[in-house]
């Protein structure tokens, strides 16, 4: 019997761990400042659908810094989108060059050159 609460002790201590270690990840992959924001926006065109369930995560995922952004709806602008040639969203233009899916916000300073 005392190893068992031994044994769920440690996994409790793990757990914790494992938790901590995840909020502080996720908090060092999605925070950058303003600046770097307005730096990415500037250089990127973010293509989504009101539809789209993917679209509405990188907006929460850009959060404040949403409103720097030029965010095309493929809906509302169908010809931008398929003059783009965007086959899938949510799809970011950045300098140029296309990439398809959710982004962190450290990844799209780092494809920004931010």
């Amino acid at each position: 019997m005392e190893k068992r609460k031994s044994a769920i002790f440690i996994i409790i201590i793990m757990l914790i761990i494992l938790a901590i270690a995840l909020i502080s990840y996720l908090k060092n992959n999605n925070s950058i400042d303003e600046e770097t924001a307005k730096c990415i926006a500037s250089k990127s065109r973010l293509y989504v659908s009101k539809t789209c369930s993917h679209c509405e995560q990188q907006k929460e995922i850009l959060g404040n810094y949403s409103s720097y952004f030029k965010i095309i709806d493929c809906i509302d602008n169908n010809e931008e989108c398929r003059i783009n040639n965007i086959i899938g969203i949510p799809t970011w233009i950045i300098n140029g060059k296309k990439d398809i899916g959710v982004k962190s916000l450290k990844e799209l300073k780092s494809l920004a050159d931010c």
